[in-house]
């Protein structure tokens, strides 16, 4: 089963089309509240700072992703330049970050309903909106790209028609006065909590194995994107503070419909709130398909279980990948959290920007020879720029988000050695750990019922805990017979 059976079926709009859409998330309409109150009207030089620190990285990906255009992303990019342990740290944190970009988006979609419909379950209608894009992502890359395309073209209309009316508009408040309350330190703050919005746009990369003419489809849509994006956040920007003062900002479920609400009146909150909702959709399509990826690369190179790299025998595509993602993705979601999900999508999609910067430094430097149809320009200037910009962000995260990402770091040492360790010697260690809980639990059954305790119980305490220890025991003991028995290719 090779990586040739991923079909090229993405052209330049659809392509370009999946890193806008995968950028212009349920974020910008959920996360300027709060990003106001940080930064103020300054929030505008923030968000044009996201997009430089944005470009300089994405650039990396517009030369690794024309000249090593197959699946995986940053990990691809990783393996090639440093392999082992820190290709695999790359997949994994980009793996993890897709499946939360996804929740993250999925939540933002039910906030924004919630602004019309205050009543809503928030985490149940996410977990389903995560569901009817896992199917959509099964079925084929090709109608992944065609509802994307449809999805970013009415996204950009409503946004246009937004931004052009509120340029126009007699109801604007006092001259905007670029200020932050809290200095360039709130600029950077804000700037750590938007980044999310420019993210999705290295889902191209992620995708470059099913793009047509990838060579020059790659770079071309992975620059038009964020020349594209750094446009529409900066007037969207403008116009919220030319309609309103940032601190009227603060505790808005939906900012983007509040404002639109003050000078579109009924018609700008639904036109808005529609916006929103097909940005997080978009989002949450883009970033399923990049998730799934990413772990159908991993298991290609045996980090992950084989059935990651099965494809559907019909469509072509990772289902198996696609629906083990999305069950996870679900669980992210269920929590309805929105702070705490950007704060650890930012995370990983950082990490990840650190490695892409990293590998092409190392692929220039070993690999001279290597043919890259697109360079990066003012090189080494360019990459370091961009892991230096990164590394500031990070520093700027929410401290218990730093705490989330060591974490994971910590399960992916643990996922990695595993593996290295190999499979049949772990099943072996976990199959003798059963055994031997089995045996303890056995011992404390017996102790019970042997009224050895010294611990005074009634007797139809004793029974219960007896028949909890005796039963636990017994599954533990069959869990350890399946674990050393188990038969390996």
């Amino acid at each position: 089963m090779g990586e040739n059976r991923l079909k090229r079926e993405l052209g330049l709009l659809h392509t370009t089309m999946m890193g806008i859409g995968g950028a212009i998330c349920a974020g910008v309409f959920v996360t300027l509240g709060y990003a106001a109150t940080l930064a103020g009207t300054a929030l505008i030089i923030a968000i044009v700072l996201c997009g430089i620190i944005n470009l300089f990285t994405m650039l990396s990906y517009a030369e690794l992703g024309a000249a090593l255009p197959s699946a995986g992303g940053e990990y691809t990019f990783a393996k090639a330049s440093f392999g082992g342990f820190l290709s695999f740290a790359t997949g994994w944190f980009e793996w993890i970050s897709n499946m939360f970009y996804a929740a993250f988006s999925a939540v933002g979609f039910t906030y924004l309903i919630s602004y019309v419909i205050p009543t809503i379950n928030i985490p149940l209608v996410a977990v389903i909106t995560v569901a009817l894009f896992t199917a959509i992502n099964i079925k084929g890359v090709k109608e992944t790209g065609l509802i994307q395309t449809a999805l970013v073209a009415i996204l950009l209309a409503l946004l246009g028609i937004f931004v052009f009316w509120g340029f126009y508009t007699t109801q604007a408040a006092a001259p905007i006065i670029i200020e932050s309350p809290g200095g360039f330190l709130g600029v950077l703050k804000a700037s750590a909590f938007i980044f999310v919005v420019y993210l999705g746009g290295e889902a191209i990369a992620v995708a470059q194995a099913e793009v047509k003419n990838p060579e020059k489809t790659i770079p071309r849509a992975i620059l038009l994107s964020c020349f594209i994006l750094i446009f529409i956040y900066t007037t969207i920007a403008f116009v919220i503070f030319r309609i309103v003062p940032p601190e009227s900002l603060a505790g808005q479920s939906s900012p983007l419909a509040y404002v639109a609400e003050q000078f579109m009146g009924p018609l700008g909150v639904g036109m808005i709130t529609i916006a929103g909702i097909i940005a997080a959709l978009s989002s949450v399509n883009t970033s399923t398909m990049a998730h799934s990826r990413v772990a159908y690369a991993l298991a290609r190179d045996g980090y992950f279980p084989k059935s990651f790299f099965s494809l559907h025998g019909r469509f072509y595509t990772p289902f198996i990948a696609v629906l083990i993602g999305s069950i996870l993705t679900a669980a992210f979601a269920a929590t309805g959290i929105v702070n705490f999900v950007t704060y650890a999508t930012d995370f990983g999609f950082i990490i990840g920007f650190i490695f892409v910067n990293l590998s092409l430094m190392r692929l220039r430097r070993d690999k001279p020879e290597l043919y890259r149809p697109f360079k990066v320009p003012l090189y080494p200037l360019t990459p370091v720029l961009g892991i230096a910009t990164s590394l500031l962000l990070l520093f700027f995260l929410d401290p218990g988000t730093l705490l989330i990402g060591l974490e994971l770091f910590i399960f992916g040492i643990i996922a990695y050695y595993i593996r290295m360790v190999g499979y049949y010697r772990m099943y072996h260690a976990f199959g003798g750990i059963n055994f031997g809980i089995s045996a303890f639990l056995a011992l404390v059954a017996y102790l019970i019922m042997s009224n050895s305790t010294m611990i005074p119980l009634s007797p139809d305490i004793m029974r219960l805990f007896f028949a909890i220890a005796a039963f636990t025991s017994i599954i533990y003991l069959a869990a350890g017979l399946l674990n050393v028995t188990r038969k390996y290719e």
